[in-house]
């Protein structure tokens, strides 16, 4: 008889090892459409290695696809490891695009050295403002959060098209729904000249390095590991668990908040309708893919951004679609997903005696 039985804990080994298994699994099962699409396998993955390494400018390139999601994988991180499932990282990633636009603009008359750290502090409050609500209907009301972020994503998005048509819209924009940009004081510093890579890349990696120390060595970080393990077990032991949970909702909504800043203020310039492709739902493999540790979410954000970089080069040299990249994304969280299960469980086979 077959069975199912969980493990007494998974080893580092595994724990470090299924991440990198399912990312060459996915690339592995990519190769299957890869090949019916009449591409040559090895030559199409050495394109793909090509056009994010074969450059200094397509390197760069790859830092800046994945500065924005290493803000949201680390949302959807933090969140995750107290049981916090925020689906929102999308629409709050605009509300902190908003808020760079409303600021960054010259609404305010303030020096132009107070400008962008103005600027980063009201998209991340912006943000957090939008996981904000989904917490306290939570916490008061026991709602469901997949419900009520998801949802939200849809009016934010909405409201962010009302805007572009209204308040925000450029008056110079020659009719378009776009945004004013935002003045010069107010833009991230760029890291390299002639490249979009920016400064915005450096202030995530600090956020990811500070996030893991939290989350290892600090209070904080035990209570919120605590109230993901085991809520009832934490409450018993004097942990405000509804507390904790508004806390790290916050502070999830802030991260996916400056993912729109360091995408408005730090590239673009200006604010549409199509600013993200999908960087907060993007966030959430992200965060899968790196275990849920702040430190992983770095490395799954870089071999994310290196696929969708790796296979706009291979699609333009090989004459492929482009959408492999969504299906190696997709498959890594299913392989996630499936190693993950068996890190948990494992299956065993008992012999029935007769009697």
């Amino acid at each position: 008889m077959i069975r199912i039985e969980p493990r007494a804990a998974p080893s580092r080994l595994m724990t470090v090892g299924i991440p990198v298994l399912s990312a060459v699994v996915a690339l592995a099962l990519a190769a299957i459409p890869l090949a019916f699409a009449g591409a040559p396998i090895f030559p199409a993955y050495a394109q793909m290695f090509h056009g994010v390494f074969g450059s200094m400018f397509s390197f760069s390139e790859m830092l800046t696809r994945a500065t924005p999601l290493i803000f949201t994988g680390l949302a959807a991180a933090l969140a995750f490891r107290a049981r916090l499932w925020n689906i929102g990282a999308e629409g709050q990633l605009y509300l902190g695009a908003m808020a760079a636009v409303a600021i960054g603009t010259g609404v305010l008359d303030i020096p132009a050295i107070f400008l962008l750290p103005l600027i980063i502090t009201f998209g991340a409050a912006a943000g957090a403002a939008g996981m904000a609500l989904p917490a306290l209907l939570k916490t008061r009301f026991g709602a469901d959060e997949v419900v009520t972020t998801l949802l939200l994503n849809f009016i934010i998005l909405i409201f962010l098209q009302m805007m572009l048509e209204g308040p925000l819209k450029d008056p110079m924009g020659l009719g378009w729904p776009q945004s004013a940009p935002i003045l010069d004081q107010g833009m991230l510093p760029t890291l390299m000249d002639r490249m979009r890579v920016h400064s915005g890349l450096i202030l995530a990696l600090v956020i990811a390095a500070i996030a893991q120390f939290m989350l290892i060595r600090s209070v904080w970080g035990f209570r919120l590991r605590a109230v993901g393990e085991n809520a009832a077990a934490a409450r018993h032991a004097g942990i405000g668990v509804k507390r904790s949970l508004f806390g790290v909702a916050i502070i999830s909504g802030g991260l996916a908040g400056l993912a729109g800043v360091s995408e408005v203020a730090g590239l673009k310039g200006y604010l549409t309708a199509d600013l993200s492709p999908g960087f907060g739902y993007t966030g959430i493999v992200v965060a899968m893919l790196a275990g849920l540790s702040p430190a992983g979410v770095v490395l799954a954000a870089l071999f994310i951004a290196s696929v969708f970089v790796g296979a706009d080069s291979m699609s333009r040299a090989m004459g492929v679609s482009s959408y492999l990249a969504d299906l190696v994304v997709a498959m890594s969280l299913l392989c996630v997903l499936v190693g993950g299960f068996f890190a948990r469980y494992r299956i065993t086979r008992s012999v029935r005696v007769a009697s």
